[in-house]
């Protein structure tokens, strides 16, 4: 098979959960630049609307669904529509969040128990109703967004001197459940032609102040932040056949912050 072949997604449905946030829309565009049609979801409506006509205005295929992913119903409802307006998906990307803890260790079980129903109930949910789905229908390819902070600690010296929030405690309890859970999930269902793998990207560059910026940077051995485009070769790779012999990885994109 030609390279070109290996890489494309024309006639593919990718469903990418969260698909309009700083994480999500690269990850989104690229698939339909790789010729998937791409549907986004969110919660509220709001959010997916400008990344939908983002997309379309470039003549590129992208639809909006409204989806919960913590309410099974919601997600069986969004599951059936997608089902009927484009077909069977064949890639789905989770990287939909929810960070409810805004006062860090000193916030509330209640909000703790909220990212949990949001986050790990939401990874379980749309995970379980999309590969019993792929299972029926040959095979596909998961993709969840994890984060540096699945493997290593956050610094807190990064954000000393600056307005800017700590990492909160329930985030890196989170990505580390899904990458172990991304593993399990690769483990059992590879003999269903079900691919499962994790991306974990480093810090997105978003404006941050001084001194964060340069304390991070200065950590980074490519020296410097994520930015938009470099995540869009890694999605296009893990949603088509061009890593058809590739499961169960976590795939660090962070300038190799996570090597020393």
């Amino acid at each position: 098979m030609h390279v070109s072949e290996l890489f494309s997604l024309k006639g593919k449905c990718a469903v990418v959960v969260g698909g309009a946030g700083k994480i999500g829309f690269p990850i989104s565009e690229a698939l339909a630049e790789a010729g998937a049609h791409v549907c986004i979801t969110s919660w509220p409506e709001k959010h997916f609307t400008s990344a939908v006509e983002k997309i379309t205005h470039r003549g590129l295929k992208a639809d909006g669904f409204l989806m919960d992913q913590s309410d099974e119903k919601s997600v069986a409802s969004f599951l059936h529509e997608v089902k009927f307006k484009t077909g069977i998906p064949d890639i789905l990307v989770n990287c939909g969040v929810e960070r409810p803890m805004k006062q860090y260790f000193n916030d509330s079980p209640e909000n703790w128990d909220r990212s949990m129903a949001v986050n790990a109930r939401g990874l379980f949910v749309t995970c379980r109703a999309f590969i019993r789905e792929m299972k029926e229908h040959g095979g596909g390819s998961v993709i969840n967004i994890s984060s540096i902070y699945g493997s290593i600690a956050s610094d807190p010296f990064l954000y000393e001197g600056t307005d800017m929030h700590q990492t909160e405690p329930d985030y890196p309890y989170t990505k580390g459940g899904m990458n172990m859970f991304s593993k399990y999930l690769a483990s059992y269902f590879a003999k269903d032609n079900i691919r499962v793998n994790c991306i974990a990207p480093g810090g997105f560059f978003n404006n941050q102040p001084e001194p964060f910026l340069s304390r991070y940077i200065a950590k980074v051995p490519l020296g410097r932040m994520l930015y938009h485009d470099d995540l869009k070769g890694i999605a296009v790779f893990l949603a088509s056949d061009a890593s058809r012999y590739i499961t169960g990885a976590i795939i660090p994109v962070d300038g190799g912050i996570t090597i020393r």
